[in-house]
């Protein structure tokens, strides 16, 4: 199946934006990334490319999955946390 440049390129924002609402959740936390990597199971290289701001980093179920237990947020709390509308973005 072959995916489209605009699929990819809608994708890399979700990715980016999904990484600012765990950062800014992460601080609002009082939590380091080493301490969100600790109870998140994964590394804090991981966090931080995860965080990396205008860095699209893909990652597992599983690892979103660590990390919104670890923030003590629904994970479908943390994707709406991290929704922007379209006109948003556009504006940047």
């Amino acid at each position: 199946m072959c995916v489209s440049k605009d699929t990819e390129f809608k994708n890399r924002d979700r990715y980016i934006q999904l990484g600012i609402a765990i950062s800014t959740l992460r601080k609002m936390r009082g939590l380091s990334q080493e301490q969100l990597a600790e109870r998140a199971n994964v590394s804090r290289s991981h966090i931080s490319s995860i965080e990396a701001p205008g860095i699209a980093r893909p990652f597992s179920l599983e690892v979103f999955f660590n990390i919104a237990d670890a923030l003590e947020i629904d994970p479908a709390d943390l994707i709406n946390a991290s929704v922007f509308p379209d006109k948003i973005i556009r504006k940047g």
